[in-house]
C-alpha cells in the first residue's frame, strides 16, 4: 500500500505540474482540496485522467462518492486497491 501511495503522490505532482512539492511533502490523510493541498475542480479532472491512465481505473464524474475517493491519498489508494480487486 505504501508503494501505491507513493505512486499516487508522483502522479499528483507530475500531472498537476507541482514542481515545488515533493512526494514526502504530501501527507497521506491530508485533504487534497481546499485547506490541504489546495487543489480545485480543474485539478480534479486532470488528476482523474492521469490516475485512469496510470492505474486503468474509472471514476464517477461527480457525486458524493467521487468527493470521498478524491479526499486524500489514503482514500485514493483504498479506491484503487478495491477497483483492482474487482477487476481480478
Amino acid at each position: 500500500m505504501d508503494e501505491l501511495k507513493q505512486e499516487i503522490k508522483e502522479v499528483i505532482i507530475s500531472s498537476l505540474q507541482l514542481e515545488d512539492i515533493k512526494p514526502e511533502n504530501i501527507v497521506d490523510d491530508a485533504p487534497l482540496f481546499n485547506e490541504g493541498l489546495g487543489l480545485d475542480s480543474i485539478d480534479a479532472l486532470e488528476l482523474g485522467v492521469a490516475l485512469k491512465k496510470k492505474f486503468g481505473i474509472k471514476f464517477a464524474t461527480e457525486g458524493e462518492d467521487t468527493k470521498k475517493v478524491f479526499a486524500s491519498v489514503n482514500a485514493l489508494a483504498e479506491y484503487i486497491t478495491a477497483e483492482r480487486a474487482k477487476a481480478n
